[in-house]
């Protein structure tokens, strides 16, 4: 019974048995890691519900379309029955040339914690359709008088004045269809109900103002055969989306963009008849206000570092434990490696209330102060507790820095693990992992030949 008893105590004390410990530890704490990672992405999809509802009473993000003209005719052929059949067509018409100036004015907008960015625009739409050359189609009859024009605006909410719409030197009142279309989503209707304009022979101008509401981007369809497009504002950090990039300049006081566009560039058809165009969407593009502090996708990557920050302050425990021979309970391991994953909920609460630069601050330095008075109290050595808070210093301090340099954050990070291997294996590379073992062996072997020599 005394040697079962021995030999547990032998295992207990073994710096393998206490190494699998640690590890087994350092496993056990990604769960509460992965809790963390969780928590993140709940407060992420709440702050999009949250800014959705915002966007909602103010207007979502906008795409304009157009105008199109649209000239309704009518076909006639013979049935069943020699009855005479009717069907209705409309044949859609792209300007020549569409030219779009935007000024921008960009707000942020606040409901508790969360913040979207919200935006009112003045739009001047000017262009022109060459001189309408609609060949005769055997059978059909055209309505001249039932041409129209229509514009796409995705959310017609956004918009916050009377529109001017100027055709051919005549202006038109602008008013908004019922249903949406299946290309061009909800759009204005413009009814010319004058053929004469459409029959002069020559280019038809037109020229539209309009104010819109919008949120976090506006996006505008090239549907013009040349394409120009000029938006402005004062954003100062412009995210320029979709197939086609702008010639740009950008400031600390706003941007300014410009895109030109041919019809070789796009896959929008000149003409079409009823829906045998596809779709617009591919050639869309625009200007995306984003938001350059992402706290969420910060927090989300920062939390991916606890494994290593668990394991390498357990090294520096183990470490000391080995070369100062004083025992460390893995109750201490657990609750050293809690206060780490911590860091990570204080960061994210501190975060949605303040600039995540200073939270980083707040929460770095509570955990290292943490973790070092603990660890004081556990080594009752300055020099070993200096150690190991330069260490953590030097690891808060490093994962911040592979935080702000995204587009080498892989490279970053990949170095520095790299040097921190490197650095274990240098000051483990003196140490007698079986020094403890052989000691106690010597130990015992020489308490069981003790009784012998006395006899003699």
């Amino acid at each position: 019974m005394e040697t079962t008893i021995k030999k547990a105590a032998k295992i207990n004390q073994s710096i393998t048995f206490k190494a699998l410990i640690i590890g087994f530890l350092t496993l056990i704490l990604l769960i509460p890691g992965f809790m963390i990672q969780d928590l993140i992405r709940e407060r992420q999809d709440r702050s999009v519900e949250t800014i959705e509802k915002i966007n909602a009473k103010w207007s979502n993000a906008q795409t304009i379309c157009g105008p199109i003209l649209s000239i309704p005719y009518t076909t006639t052929h013979e049935g069943s029955n020699n009855k005479t059949m009717f069907q209705e067509h409309i044949l859609n018409i792209t300007p020549e040339n569409l030219n779009i100036n935007t000024q921008l004015y960009p707000e942020e907008r606040y409901y508790g914690i969360y913040k979207t960015i919200l935006y009112k625009s003045e739009l001047d739409i000017s262009g022109n359709f060459e001189k309408i050359n609609f060949q005769k189609i055997d059978n059909s009859t055209i309505h001249w008088d039932q041409a129209f024009l229509t514009i796409g605006v995705s959310d017609l909410r956004g918009i916050t004045d009377n529109i001017d719409f100027t055709f051919d030197n005549k202006q038109y009142p602008v008013e908004a269809a019922g249903n949406n279309d299946r290309l061009m989503g909800k759009v204005l209707v413009i009814s010319l109900n004058n053929p004469d304009s459409l029959l002069t022979g020559h280019a038809l101008n037109f020229n539209c103002k309009l104010k819109l509401n919008g949120s976090s981007n506006i996006n505008f369809i090239p549907i013009g055969k040349t394409s120009k497009v000029h938006v402005a504002g004062t954003w100062k950090s412009p995210g320029f989306i979709g197939n086609f990039s702008p010639e740009h300049t950008i400031t600390e006081n706003g941007f300014d963009a410009n895109w030109s566009i041919l019809r070789f560039n796009r896959s929008i058809p000149e003409t079409w008849i009823d829906n045998q165009a596809e779709t617009f969407e591919d050639s869309s593009f625009g200007v995306n206000l984003i938001d350059p502090v992402n706290h969420y996708q910060q927090n989300m990557r920062s939390a991916k570092y606890a494994f290593m920050f668990i394991a390498l302050t357990f090294v520096v425990f183990f470490f000391v434990e080995i070369l100062t021979k004083k025992r460390i309970h893995p109750i201490q391991y657990l609750l050293v490696g809690i206060a780490l994953i911590l860091f990570y909920s204080l960061l994210l609460s501190i975060s949605e209330q303040i600039n995540f630069g200073i939270a980083y601050l707040i929460a770095s330095i509570a955990t290292i102060g943490l973790i070092t008075v603990y660890a004081h109290s556990i080594f009752k050595n300055k020099m070993q507790t200096g150690a190991l808070t330069a260490m953590l210093c030097t690891l808060y301090i490093f994962l911040y820095v592979v935080l702000q340099l995204e587009d080498v954050a892989l490279l970053i990070g990949s170095i520095g693990l790299f040097l921190i291997l490197g650095v274990i294996m240098f000051f483990s590379r003196k140490i007698n992992w079986y020094k403890e073992e052989e000691t106690e062996e010597e130990t015992e072997e020489n308490s069981q030949s003790q009784p012998l020599t006395e006899l003699h």
